[in-house]
């Protein structure tokens, strides 16, 4: 290091962190590179009085972004066919950020009843607790809808298909109700992932004003990141989130970004490859004589198939079946037990498939549903051998 301005030469401790080489610029790879910095240093007092860390036009302090996490959530924007997105630490966090940002005591939202659990949870516990109240609406029935937004009604939450039975909603119906009330439309676009449909252009003029989006699942595709983003294209809309993001401290990793950077080039591919596969194994199990119903949107006779067909060009590697209601929950829970490529845990949309057994009379207001149901997210295995590890566990467990 060359000497200071007083002309002493610097202690090694002190070189070591103030040293002067800069690599050269130009260096390009297929990745960006890694950015982590909680403090960011300013040239002068000048540049850190002048930057505004709203509009992405420089950097202030590592919460509020870094090249890195500026990269990726420009490519979540474009991969949800919206302007601008904010990273928050999980998908949970982005339903949280969306009703923590637009509602306050008085408002009241409006949940589907099929709609992901701990985001009902939320509204249940936390959200009374500051004094805003929810209903749950019938997503299949937009007369449902129509009778329940009232005066007070601020924010709508779709789920496309809905979280466990898989049913698809009408949604420029739900849109188009919402948007002749004046109610703002957040749409957890988790399982379409900016693949299966545009949820800004969803036709006739008709889209959501909020996607929000759980990266844990097929951005990141690898089951080892937790991450969410809200996206949006209105402007004054995205800086009241980032408001609120900002005051609540949400910030995301640059490692995690890196993670989902890596991933996303391949999520087309893999998006497909999960659909496939899926869309196999759903036709198999629907010739299964222990089956009263499969629920798959992209399969004839799943509620909601019509919508799927009107709004999709694909569908997630995720599917339901329902066990006949004369079939005790042990079996079933014996033939769960008894897979082996399946492995029992929750998320979906890593290389590994999953499956859960779930009750659904303790999951569902309505419609009383009967029988146990089971959830399978297909992985990157072969389709051949998924279909034969099921077919031994029917036989194993006396299902078949």
């Amino acid at each position: 290091m060359a000497e200071m301005s007083s002309g002493k030469k610097p202690d090694p401790a002190t070189a070591l962190i103030h040293h002067p080489y800069r690599p050269p610029a130009g260096f390009e790879a297929p990745q960006p590179p890694v950015h982590k910095a909680s403090t960011v240093i300013f040239p002068n007092v000048a540049a850190l009085r002048a930057r505004d860390w709203k509009r992405k036009d420089g950097y202030t302090y590592g919460l509020h972004g870094t090249p890195t996490v500026y990269t990726l959530e420009e490519r979540i924007a474009t991969l949800e066919g919206g302007l601008q997105t904010l990273l928050v630490p999980s998908g949970l966090a982005a339903i949280a950020l969306v009703d923590t940002a637009l509602l306050k005591a008085g408002d009241e939202v409006l949940i589907p009843d099929n709609a992901y659990g701990p985001g009902k949870e939320l509204a249940r516990q936390e959200l009374a607790r500051w004094g805003i109240t929810h209903r749950l609406y019938d997503p299949m029935d937009p007369v449902s809808l129509a009778e329940r937004i009232g005066p007070t009604t601020k924010l709508l939450w779709l789920e496309a298909a809905g979280s466990v039975t898989m049913e698809f909603p009408d949604l420029r119906a739900l849109v188009r109700i919402a948007r002749e009330r004046g109610v703002t439309v957040a749409l957890d676009n988790t399982w379409g992932s900016g693949i299966a449909f545009d949820a800004f252009e969803l036709g006739e003029g008709l889209g959501v004003d909020i996607s929000a989006h759980a990266l844990t699942k097929y951005p990141s595709g690898g089951g080892d990141v937790l991450m969410g983003a809200v996206t949006t294209r209105d402007e004054a809309l995205h800086l009241r989130l980032k408001g609120s993001h900002m005051r609540l401290g949400w910030g995301v990793g640059a490692n995690e970004a890196e993670l989902v950077l890596r991933s996303l080039p391949s999520l087309p591919l893999r998006y497909a490859a999960h659909d496939a596969a899926a869309r196999r194994l759903a036709q198999w199990w629907a010739a299964q004589p222990a089956i009263l119903q499969v629920l798959h949107p992209a399969l004839p006779g799943s509620p909601g198939h019509q919508h799927w067909a009107s709004h999709c060009r694909a569908a997630a590697g995720l599917f339901s079946v329902v066990f006949d209601e004369r079939i005790p929950s042990e079996r079933v829970d014996a033939f769960v037990d008894s897979l082996e490529l399946f492995k029992l845990g929750f998320s979906w949309a890593g290389p590994v498939s999953l499956v859960v057994p779930y009750s659904l009379a303790a999951m569902r207001d309505a419609p009383a549903w009967k029988g146990v149901l089971v959830r399978f997210s297909v992985g990157l295995e072969s389709a051949d051998d998924l279909i034969a590890d099921c077919a031994r566990a029917l036989a194993a467990s006396g299902l078949a």
